[in-house]
């Protein structure tokens, strides 16, 4: 077997190896369409010649602008095997974001999903007459990428193999535009060394039945993409989900081995099986929270004893299973990155069967620097494991992460100024989190370095260690805590209207509408007495003194999350500036 150091030896690894019937599929007009192994390597070789007799050659810049999709990964390789940089740009991105992606990284050619985003570049590369952009729909009048495959099927003589021989590991394979911290995207450069590197590593965390996942987490985001890799190295389908609200519905119509995913999906898969679980009555109900507090104190390795063991072997029998079989019945493992995972999910989860693995990364690590595994002494729950073969962490004399090895990219694009500010002389990337070694091998993240504020008396507060607990509650559904130079810290609080609701039933309190259910003081009464029951937990400086109620969620469209879903504080304090300052008047 041909040994994979650069991302496109995947294809010939997979030829020799797997030969699948289901490399990729999606879900189109209610029918999946799947790709053999030899379907997806035939039409990646189309777009790559097509490319090329298009004029575009190595370090080229290309981007795919796209939902999941199989064309997105065909593309992809398309791309990378003639030496040409992939960019990948999010669905969501403003319109300044785009013009200034495409400036600076001179892109020739735009892939894109849908007439809606078609339209949204058209607009912005007014001045850019260059810039060449295809269709995966089919629209009429509109360039559609089966030209350029086409292009790829007249042109056939071209020869792949001298381009790809003459692509090294260590060539870039994409950049990613990220948000910095003055609001100018920072292009992070990543080779295919780095990917290899890091894929090939977290395999071998994998379990050895897993033949089939469900992909939704976005493509654009190299947590993902790194995944689908690492699926293609083990011989796993990939199968993408239609939208975010299709995920639990293409669960149980694939049944799927695992899938990645963020907390706040698993907040939502628990939320809804505990408000189940509150419609029951009777002894099914007390059966039910008697296998729910059951799984909320599992240990790893029978440490509760043989006792918690023979019950929890009943617990599975009689409820835990219903949990399984409403994810399709399969799950061998779920991976959760991209914020912290709240330790009663993790317990729950791994007690019900259905073992979630929390790693932690970045797009500057390609991304994973550390995650937890299946086998016994791989993982410990409150943390994202153990960092990954290769790579090297160290905590700094300020509690920042440290991180050295083949993940860490190459530096960010024409800025070599901001890559000297994390990349230091020794080659230790500064994470910007703030963290700790336990037992001096798991990696525990406390915070975000540039997120921990000082309040007016001079104490030191870490949002992100409260708003997780905070979140425990079934009454809150999003949360961001405030304060910083100010006398106390406060909260701005999403409710979660539908345990609002069955409450407020419950109660003989007429619900209307979010907007104006938050308006009743018997409400922000009981959210805050929910706020209150955690603050306990807390330092007297830390804890939260007052709150104020919003009615509409956090969203990528709303721009107050990032495709990853975590907070854009600096957006959302502006937004609420007004009501933020109302808080500390009183």
């Amino acid at each position: 077997m041909a040994a994979i150091t650069r991302v496109f030896d995947l294809l010939v690894h997979s030829n020799e190896t797997f030969q699948k019937d289901d490399l990729v599929c999606g879900k189109f007009n209610g029918t999946w369409k799947k790709y053999s192994t030899n379907e997806f390597i035939d039409l990646v070789d189309q777009v790559s010649r097509g490319l090329i007799h298009m004029g575009i050659s190595k370090n080229d810049k290309v981007a795919v602008m796209s939902p999941n999709r199989p064309e997105w990964n065909i593309c992809d390789f398309g791309i990378m095997q003639i030496g040409a940089t992939q960019v990948p740009m999010y669905p969501t991105l403003s319109e300044n974001d785009i013009r200034f992606i495409l400036t600076d990284a001179d892109i020739h050619v735009i892939f894109v999903s849908d007439i809606i985003l078609y339209n949204k570049l058209n607009k912005v590369r007014c001045g850019l007459p260059d810039v060449k952009i295809f269709l995966f729909d089919k629209v009429e009048g509109i360039p559609n990428w089966d030209e350029v495959c086409e292009l790829g099927r007249t042109n056939n003589v071209i020869d792949l193999s001298s381009h790809r021989d003459a692509i090294l590991p260590d060539d870039i394979l994409t950049l990613i535009y990220t948000s910095g911290t003055t609001g100018t995207p920072k292009g992070v450069m990543l080779s295919h060394a780095n990917l290899v590197s890091n894929f090939v590593a977290s395999s071998k965390l994998y379990p050895g039945v897993f033949n089939k996942a469900l992909s939704f987490l976005p493509l654009s985001h190299i947590f993902e993409r790194m995944v689908i890799y690492m699926y293609f190295y083990l011989g796993i389908s990939v199968y993408y989900a239609e939208n975010m609200d299709s995920i639990i519905a293409n669960v149980n119509e694939i049944k799927p081995h695992g899938f990645t995913t963020v907390p706040r999906l698993l907040e939502k898969v628990y939320d809804r099986i505990v408000a189940k679980g509150t419609e029951l009555t009777g002894f099914k109900r007390k059966i039910f929270f008697w296998a729910l507090n059951l799984g909320l104190r599992y240990e790893l390795d029978g440490k509760n004893g043989w006792w918690y063991e023979i019950q929890l072997k009943w617990a599975n029998k009689l409820v835990f299973v219903k949990w399984r079989e409403a994810l399709g019945g399969n799950i061998q493992a779920l991976v959760s990155g991209g914020a912290a995972l709240q330790p009663r999910l993790t317990r729950v989860f791994w007690a019900a069967g259905m073992p979630v693995l929390e790693g932690y990364g970045l797009t500057e690590t390609s991304p994973v620097i550390a995650v937890n595994g299946l086998n016994k002494g791989e993982t410990k729950f409150n943390t994202v494991g153990r960092p990954l073969e290769g790579v090297e962490v160290k905590i700094a004399e300020d509690g920042e992460i440290l991180c050295k090895g083949p993940n860490v990219m190459k530096g960010y694009y024409k800025r070599p100024d901001l890559t000297a500010e994390v990349i230091d002389e020794n080659g230790f990337f500064h994470t910007g989190d703030i963290g700790e070694l336990i037992d001096g091998q798991y990696l525990r993240i406390t915070d975000r370095k540039k997120e921990i504020f000082k309040t007016a008396g001079g104490k030191y507060v870490a949002p992100q260690i409260l708003e997780n607990k905070f979140k425990e509650s079934l009454f809150i559904e999003q949360i961001m805590i405030v304060g910083e130079n100010r006398r106390f810290p406060s909260a701005l609080i999403i409710p979660c209207f539908t345990a609002l609701e069955t409450w407020c039933t419950h109660k003989g309190i007429a619900y209307t509408n979010p907007a104006e259910i938050i308006k009743e003081p018997i409400v922000k009464e009981k959210i805050k007495r929910e706020v209150d029951r955690y603050n306990s937990e807390f330092g007297h400086w830390e804890q939260v003194k007052k709150i104020e109620l919003l009615p509409k969620e956090w969203s990528i469209d709303g721009g107050e999350l990032t495709p990853k879903l975590s907070l854009k504080r600096k957006i959302i304090l502006e937004k609420n500036k007004d009501l933020i300052d109302s808080i500390y008047r009183e």
